[in-house]
């Protein structure tokens, strides 16, 4: 009985855990492994985005234009260029509202009909379905500027096809040039911007669709729930982290829309009632050679995407913990 209660006592003192096998220096290695790996791809990114971001904001701080570039002499004026932007009549009256409301606009639609153009391909066969999911992804290959100036062609003001519509039918007795008004400007905007990245989330969104397990679509189907009820109780929760994807991109694609804005006739700058940050960042940069204020532009439309996408991520997150 002694030698039998004493035999753990003896083996305790000899045997190791696997895992400590090694000493400290294996989990260094173990731990800095995912970093090495990493490193080549960081620091490309480093290189292409980091650095640029970083130039950015020292051009912020500073009065720069053709004379520093020519001399190489910094002009630092520390927050005097975000100041001017805060406090421009511009911002808050022009630029932040064509920005701000044209994303929530933009992104809702684009997820809404890419969503239910997801719904109609996962109801066709799979002939069908690669058929209509090959001819939408040609919308979204086509360049933003070659989809602009097709966009502009249709609601020109002489030649245009929607003109030429309602003259037809009646509607109006003369051609209307819907570039000059700010509303009409952006619904043209609005509609380039679905048209080209719908198929995006309506692709994203099919592929998780298909993962959905058919099971519980026909439990609910059996216990009565309509089509609106299982897709609201039974898919949407089980896509929530597709949609946080395809949202979270919309927004950033949306906020910083450039050419289809830029593009369009009186977009450039010269109908001040239609700008936003994107473009305004540019005018004043490379129209008024004010690259510090510019860039102070820029800076501010990176720090409210950065706000948007953290806010947005966090909230997904304690959902996900609930």
């Amino acid at each position: 009985m002694a030698s039998t209660l004493q035999a753990p006592e003896r083996g305790g003192g000899t045997t190791s855990s696997p895992r400590s096998g090694g000493g400290p220096g294996r989990s260094w290695v173990a731990r800095t492994r995912p970093w090495l790996l990493l490193a080549p791809g960081l620091l490309v990114l480093a290189v292409l985005m980091l650095w640029p971001l970083v130039r950015v904001v020292l051009f912020s701080l500073q009065d720069y234009g053709l004379r520093e570039i020519v001399s190489g002499e910094p002009n630092w004026i520390g927050l005097g260029n975000y100041t001017e932007v805060l406090t421009s009549s511009q911002l808050w009256a022009v630029v932040l509202p064509n920005t701000v409301g044209f994303a929530v606009i933009a992104v809702t639609a684009t997820v809404a009909f890419g969503t239910a153009v997801a719904v109609l391909l996962a109801s066709l066969g799979t002939v069908w379905r690669t058929i209509v999911s090959s001819c939408i992804m040609a919308a979204w290959a086509m360049p933003a500027v070659t989809g602009t100036y097709v966009w502009v062609w249709i609601f020109d003001a002489d030649r245009g096809v929607f003109n030429h519509v309602l003259q037809a039918l009646g509607l109006q007795d003369a051609p209307v040039n819907w570039f000059t008004d700010r509303w009409s400007f952006y619904a043209i905007v609005l509609l380039n911007i679905v048209h080209h990245g719908f198929p995006f989330v309506a692709v994203t969104v099919l592929a998780a669709l298909l993962g959905v397990p058919r099971e519980l679509l026909e439990a609910a189907e059996m216990d009565g729930a309509g089509p609106w009820r299982r897709f609201f109780s039974i898919i949407v929760p089980q896509l929530r982290q597709v949609f946080a994807v395809v949202v979270i991109m919309s927004t950033i694609w949306d906020f910083k829309v450039f050419a289809q804005v830029f593009l369009m006739p009186g977009g450039a700058g010269t109908n001040r009632e239609v700008l936003n940050l994107g473009v305004w960042s540019y005018v004043e940069s490379f129209g008024q050679n004010r690259y510090g204020f510019g860039s102070a532009i820029a800076v501010l439309l990176t720090v409210m995407l950065l706000v948007v996408t953290a806010v947005y991520v966090r909230t997904i997150l304690k959902e996900d913990e609930l």
